[in-house]
């Protein structure tokens, strides 16, 4: 090419690509994709299979329950409390993994519902990435996000001592505001810019409204009387499938 062709094009405009939007699909989980919520129903699992004498300990829970129905006790302290009771002050890692596995194992066989499976499918069938972001303990949440073949989780993280599962929370609870924060993290860690990106998420409760302002679809899944009302006043879609189908 001579120095005449070189300048002619070197002026030409330059084609601009613009990179494909990561089109990302986050989940809640309980009562979203599980039937029941999913902490106490842990609790109970673990505490009837590895420790059966700390079901003596279950009345303890009520007060636990109304000190914070009263407001008298936030979320993060209840969760501590009532781990506590279940497990006891330590529990061996591969303890708690067997656990996770087995409640995750009993979860796919008759927890889940099936149409949220279903709709995972079909995210995953469309080239969406899959996230689960839940309030949910990280360790269980994982274990089912592994036998679901989801690779990406954001929950609340336990604590670990040399080698033991403890009581207390590590970081933040993964409820409402922070769980909008987290995802948000999670995505910068993947490289992920909000403005680079499609996201579209599902859940049941109110307690998710900053992450369903944040995204770009939000959609309501078997929702709570307060998040309907909302998702029929804003015009979102939603999904119920707590009823059988016809």
């Amino acid at each position: 090419m001579g120095r005449a062709e070189m300048h002619i094009a070197a002026s030409l405009p330059q084609t601009l690509v613009v990179p494909e939007p990561v089109r990302l699909s986050v989940f809640d989980l309980d009562r979203t994709l599980t039937i029941r919520p999913t902490y106490a129903s842990f609790l109970f699992f673990a505490a009837r299979t590895h420790a059966p004498w700390r079901l003596l300990l279950v009345p303890l829970l009520l007060p636990l329950a109304l000190l914070h129905a009263l407001k008298l006790i936030p979320r993060r302290r209840m969760k501590q409390a009532m781990h506590r009771l279940a497990l006891g002050g330590s529990l061996a890692e591969r303890d708690a993994a067997r656990l996770a596995d087995d409640f995750a194992r009993r979860l796919v066989a008759r927890g889940l519902y099936r149409q949220g499976i279903e709709l995972i499918e079909r995210e995953r069938a469309a080239d969406r990435r899959i996230l689960i972001a839940t309030a949910a303990p990280h360790f269980y949440t994982a274990a089912l996000a592994r036998r679901l073949g989801i690779a990406d989780v954001v929950a609340t993280a336990s604590s670990w001592r040399d080698g033991q599962l403890v009581p207390a929370i590590d970081g933040a609870n993964c409820y409402g505001a922070d769980k909008c924060a987290m995802v948000q993290a999670f995505m910068r860690r993947a490289g992920i810019a909000r403005d680079a990106a499609h996201i579209r998420f599902f859940s049941d409760h109110v307690s998710d409204l900053p992450l369903f302002d944040c995204c770009d679809e939000p959609v309501a899944v078997n929702p709570s009387p307060k998040l309907a009302a909302i998702a029929a006043r804003c015009g979102w879609p939603v999904l119920d499938w707590r009823q059988p189908r016809a």
